[in-house]
């Protein structure tokens, strides 16, 4: 049983990173999913796949890494919000990664958005996670 399922999925990406693997596999669930999906549209992954025919669902990730120079599109990823120590901020104190570079991730009433499009729909919530 894992208590904290996004550590737990930002863990496995950055070892996999580490490792320069090209493909990591997840367990699923909505939560993720939705991270995933903000990652693709942000450009931080290359392509994902939700394989839900084994119990239980993955999610096949294959990661972006600069052609020549082998480095990764992800430098660093950073839980920010965790079931110890939850955090919450609203429409005028929403966070800036790396000056703007980087993106935060955030659960809002609105669903999963990164800081910029909560900042757009004038909406605060819990800040998940830190990505650049």
């Amino acid at each position: 049983m894992n208590t904290d399922p996004i550590s737990d999925y930002l863990t496995r990406m950055r070892n996999a990173i580490r490792a320069n693997h090209k493909v990591v596999e997840i367990p699923t669930s909505k939560t993720k999913r939705e991270i995933t999906k903000i990652l693709f549209e942000k450009g931080y992954i290359l392509n994902y796949k939700f394989v839900d025919d084994v119990h239980p669902g993955m999610i096949k990730i294959a990661l972006k890494y600069h052609p020549t120079s082998k480095l990764s599109a992800i430098t660093e990823l950073k839980r920010v919000s965790r079931p110890g120590l939850r955090k919450y901020v609203g429409v005028d104190e929403m966070p800036s990664v790396m000056n703007g570079l980087g993106i935060a991730i955030i659960s809002t009433s609105h669903g999963m958005m990164t800081d910029k499009e909560a900042k757009a729909q004038k909406v605060g919530g819990e800040v998940l996670c830190y990505i650049s």
